[in-house]
């Protein structure tokens, strides 16, 4: 007998096995799906999603400082409620750098995505409501790191691994 609870790629590979034609195909696919791994899936995820973060908060820099013209887009465009123009554009642009280049080397990992879900939820509610299918990726993009972690590939892991949690 057959313990799917602990092995699904076993049974996969078993059931491949047994069929013919179409079915056969589809499931040897499968157990092949099965086989990426996690590490990897979790550094596609990190290092994409922290691009389109970081790309975002390159455009609000003028050299060191927060450009007039991002400042304005939060005045005239974004008009988030109960947060001054000048300090939500500084504070975009800061989470735009920051968590995006932890999300890089895998550090805070889990903290980072949270902080960028809660600023694609902002986005979202208060400045592109429309923009639900591309906020929604991003969102699964958080999610999954927020479920699963960095993956083995991460600063966290390492230090995982070394305080022995």
């Amino acid at each position: 007998m057959i313990d799917t609870t602990t092995d699904t790629t076993h049974y996969t590979t078993l059931a491949a096995r047994r069929q013919t034609g179409l079915p056969a195909l589809a499931a040897r696919l499968i157990a092949l799906f099965e086989c990426i791994p996690y590490w990897f899936i979790a550094l596609v995820t990190r290092l994409s999603i922290a691009g389109v973060f970081w790309r975002s908060g390159q455009t609000k820099l003028e050299g060191w400082r927060v450009s007039d013209t991002a400042i304005d887009l939060f005045r005239d465009e974004y008009r988030l409620p109960l947060v001054d123009p000048v300090v939500a554009a500084w504070l975009a642009t800061l989470a735009e750098h920051l968590f995006p280049a932890l999300l890089v080397v895998g550090l805070a990992t889990r903290f980072s995505a949270l902080a960028l879900l809660i600023m694609t939820l902002v986005i979202e509610i208060f400045v592109y409501p429309d923009a639900w299918p591309t906020h929604g990726t991003w969102a699964a993009c958080f999610l999954i790191l927020m479920a699963k972690g960095p993956g083995g590939v991460s600063l966290d892991h390492l230090i995982a691994g070394r305080t022995g949690r």
